[in-house]
């Protein structure tokens, strides 16, 4: 799996909550979220992709820097970019704003990855986790169609491809609060993800 799926990293957002910082280079206990989920990756993938409008920012990475190639600002366009860009069959994203990602729950995913299925993703009691899930470049071809029609909900795509759902039963046997899919869109997400991070080193000591 590991030549036949690629790891992109989604770093194309606003970030207008953060005054412009990229979230991706918030940092949770001096680590930045994009060197955390930049560790799991370079044991998992021969190829990491970063999305990103700001490539500049990105030069110093062992990775290939790409932008979006259809000027709307979406995680549908950030995909899209990824699978274009990417030089083999499969590809799990990850948005940059994700900092307690498990690399047991990556394996499930790119694990449940079989050559009829087009998407593979998790799914809670709060819906599906399309940024943090893997998919076939065999979605390329429908994903333009919808971002042509400025259909941008990645939701709406998934309808017409073959989708495994990994169910949160099994999830939370490798990620029992399931913390791998907490994501930081506000200062409040912020201190959020800076007291889950001091509870996770309490009960590991």
């Amino acid at each position: 799996m590991k030549n036949s799926c690629s790891g992109i990293i989604l770093a194309g957002g606003l970030n207008t909550r953060f005054s412009g910082k990229e979230k991706a280079f918030l940092t949770i206990d001096g680590e930045r979220i994009v060197d955390r989920l930049y560790r799991i990756f370079r044991e998992m993938f021969e190829e990491i992709i970063v999305v990103t409008n700001d490539p500049i920012k990105f030069l110093d990475w062992d990775a290939h820097i790409v932008t979006d190639l259809f000027p709307v600002r979406s995680s549908l366009t950030g995909i899209h970019a990824g699978l274009f860009h990417s030089r083999t069959p499969y590809a799990f994203f990850a948005a940059c704003d994700i900092p307690f990602l498990k690399k047991e729950v990556v394996e499930s995913v790119i694990g449940a990855i079989t050559p009829d299925i087009d998407a593979v993703i998790p799914e809670t009691a709060a819906g599906f986790e399309p940024l943090c899930a893997a998919y076939s470049t065999r979605c390329l071809e429908n994903v333009r169609r919808h971002l042509t029609k400025n259909r941008l909900k990645i939701q709406l795509f998934l309808k017409k491809m073959h989708v495994r759902t990994i169910p949160e039963e099994r999830l939370r046997r490798l990620d029992p609060q399931l913390i791998s899919f907490f994501n930081i869109n506000s200062p409040a997400d912020m201190a959020r993800a800076e007291a889950l991070h001091g509870a996770k080193s309490e009960r590991d000591c």
